[in-house]
């Protein structure tokens, strides 16, 4: 190595701050709106991670919750007043309502059909347990979607920062290990940026679609439970209505 080259490799050592600030202020224009994309999307999916967490705990203490208190002995009249007027009910007292409002609409009318009233308490709970079911998955595509997409972009960002690091190469005709470098250690910045996002994101999102269904799981037995409890009791009336008649 001549006093040419040894000059280049100190001047290029002292131009660059390899630092991860350095590294991102002296990337490229498109590696650090990758950068930028990645860091943006980490942050909003521990939001969702957050979120997601502290909803699917509160779920499963009010589900515990109001099983205990349904299982209680308590009238389903009694139940149905006290849990109607609360607004954050859980998913469980949200079927409970849906199913004891359309049993009460119906005898309010009259209805004379078992039949038809025992299929539109199904329907119901089956509406509810979908609506209450889409609630929940609600930001896992996010998750979903950075946890499978992350590490291509951050390739993206590390393939142009490789191409903008080659252009300088040609451009100084200079491929001194100092020289490169720094160079490809920006670029692999942008990749290490896409895996930090997806990773979490993965990891999260298949513990969450976990939690679903078993949420779902729980909602769907409750509801076939219920669903056998209220037709038994309109075999009851409808037995009792015949015999008055």
């Amino acid at each position: 190595m001549d006093g040419t080259d040894v000059l280049t490799t100190t001047l290029s050592t002292q131009a660059h701050d390899l630092s991860l600030m350095g590294l991102f202020m002296q990337a490229h224009i498109v590696v650090k709106i990758v950068m930028i994309g990645l860091v943006i999307a980490s942050i909003w999916c521990w939001g969702i991670v957050f979120d997601k967490y502290m909803m699917f705990a509160r779920n499963k203490k009010a589900m515990d919750r109001f099983e205990r208190v349904f299982w209680s002995g308590q009238s389903l009249e009694e139940l149905y007043q006290s849990t109607q007027s609360r607004s954050n009910n859980s998913t469980m007292a949200a079927l409970f309502v849906a199913a004891m409002r359309e049993w009460k609409r119906s005898h309010e009318r009259n209805a004379r059909s078992s039949i038809g009233l025992q299929t539109r308490i199904e329907k119901v709970l089956d509406v509810t347990i979908a609506r209450e079911t889409e609630r929940m998955e609600g930001g896992l595509l996010v998750l979903a979607s950075v946890g499978s997409a992350g590490p291509f972009i951050g390739l993206f960002g590390t393939v142009w920062g490789i191409m903008t690091a080659f252009q300088a190469i040609a451009a100084t005709e200079n491929a001194n290990l100092a020289v490169v470098a720094p160079g490809i250690a920006e670029a692999l910045f942008a990749t290490a940026l896409g895996l930090v996002a997806a990773i979490p994101a993965t990891i999260f999102y298949n513990k969450f679609v976990a939690d679903v269904g078993r949420q779902t799981t729980r909602m769907e037995g409750f509801a076939d439970e219920f669903s056998a409890i209220l037709s038994r009791q309109i075999d009851e009336r409808s037995q009792a209505r015949q015999a008055a008649e």
